[in-house]
């Protein structure tokens, strides 16, 4: 048990038992000394608001990419005090199962978008032409009005792929406030967290891209 969880114990043989401190500290088996100490640590409140900001926007993300984003905005932190102020925040949600890991709670609801250009999805899908040769489509919705943005397709789609699609799409309909999308690799690169801007949640492009991925247009875009 750590001195913080110890000190209400302490407090408590002393006002209910009426016991004297050092006796009630050899009890709960604190040394004086300790239950004395009073930190001098600087509270850190706008870098502990800062990463609570983080958390919000991306749910997903541990105290490591926290610390990455927070660098890139010039605080110049170590990974043991953003570990510490994470914890310390109760911003740790995940927990060890035998068999597979999941989040114990979301952070916040989902935005609900109410005019269009507002929300957009990003999604992949995957399929196979006659021949055998497997192809990905990066496919983009507005979530409000259901509109296809774009589908890109080809073998090796990557993150430079997903920003190209972004920008080619910016020069004529502008930047939405959110991307919604999953946890791929494309999605979450480093240049993806350069170039775009907050990325929440899994996206409702899945019902899309059922009916989109048999078009026979596809197998044309892919030779």
């Amino acid at each position: 048990m750590t001195p913080s969880r110890r000190r209400p114990v302490v407090n408590y043989l002393h006002d209910t038992y009426r016991v004297s401190e050092r006796r009630a500290c050899r009890v709960a088996r604190i040394p004086v000394s300790t239950f004395r100490y009073e930190s001098r640590q600087e509270p850190r409140t706008a870098l502990r608001m800062r990463i609570r900001e983080i958390a919000q926007i991306r749910v997903r993300y541990g105290y490591r990419k926290i610390r990455v984003l927070l660098n890139r905005e010039g605080w110049k932190v170590g990974k043991k005090l953003v570990y510490r102020l994470y914890k310390e925040e109760g911003l740790t949600l995940r927990h060890k199962t035998r068999r597979k890991r999941r989040a114990a709670m979301h952070r916040r609801e989902r935005f609900r978008p109410t005019t269009p250009n507002e929300v957009w999805s990003l999604d992949f899908v995957a399929d196979q032409l006659a021949d055998g040769r497997r192809f990905r489509a990066l496919t983009i919705m507005d979530i409000f009005t259901r509109e296809s943005l774009a589908i890109e397709v080809g073998q090796r789609l990557k993150g430079e792929d997903v920003v190209a699609t972004l920008n080619e799409i910016r020069l004529t309909r502008g930047l939405p406030k959110f991307l919604f999308c999953d946890n791929g690799s494309e999605f979450t690169s480093q240049i993806m967290d350069l170039s775009a801007g907050r990325v929440l949640g899994r996206a409702l492009v899945r019902v899309f891209n059922r009916s989109e991925t048999s078009h026979r247009g596809l197998e044309a875009r892919i030779q």
